[in-house]
């Protein structure tokens, strides 16, 4: 579960570093304040990767959804990558879970 989630993550992090030149010069938002939001998000994507040894980094990655869906209201087009990105962030949840609960019931039939 954890390598799909931290591949979301990633690529969501490259995705909003780059939204940050399309709010400044389509959006008209000031560059301190795109740089703050979008690479902060960024940056926070990529520090949830790296918690996802626990339930903090869960969290903090399902805060990042939030935030990246929330950018539609600034670039309009970030309401379905932020959506289309949500749905991979549930996917990998979901997806991991089946895949380790089925890598259990294997290791419990060998044994």
């Amino acid at each position: 579960m954890r390598s799909l989630a931290s591949i979301v993550l990633a690529f969501e992090a490259l995705l909003l570093a780059l939204v940050t030149p399309v709010m400044i010069s389509i959006a008209d938002v000031r560059p301190a304040v795109a740089l703050s939001v979008c690479l902060g998000l960024a940056v926070l994507a990529i520090l949830s990767a790296g918690l996802l040894r626990n339930q903090t980094g869960y969290i903090l990655g399902s805060a990042v959804q939030v935030g990246a869906v929330g950018l539609g209201f600034v670039v309009p087009v970030m309401f379905v990558l932020g959506a289309a990105f949500a749905a991979f962030w549930i996917a990998a949840i979901v997806l991991g879970r089946r895949i380790e609960e089925a890598k259990k019931a294997q290791a419990a039939q060998q044994a």
